[in-house]
């Protein structure tokens, strides 16, 4: 049962991190681009490992629990994204000729 329960949590993550992706595309008013959304796709993913990973000494996971797992994801794709967006404005502010 345990398991299952683990399953769940880390889903719980995914989904938390891909609702975020998802209403940062409808906000942003562009159309949909595949490749802009695999990043969110892959922090998704680890997103659910790390909830995988952190919660599987929880015996009995209470709703809290699924309420942090999903919490967690949505926090794990909103710093990625940051960070990746600062990375990418510093090397263009470096690249940049002046």
């Amino acid at each position: 049962m345990q398991n299952i329960q683990i399953v769940i949590l880390s889903s719980a993550s995914v989904l938390g991190a891909l609702l975020v992706a998802v209403l940062g595309w409808l906000e942003s008013g562009e159309p949909f681009d595949i490749r802009k959304f695999a990043s969110s796709i892959l922090r998704a993913i680890v997103a659910g490992v790390f909830s995988a990973i952190g919660f599987s000494t929880i015996e009995n996971p209470l709703l809290w629990d699924y309420i942090s797992a999903f919490l967690i994801g949505a926090g794990i794709d909103v710093a990625g994204n940051r960070i990746a967006g600062a990375i990418s404005a510093r090397n263009t502010a470096t690249t940049t000729p002046k």
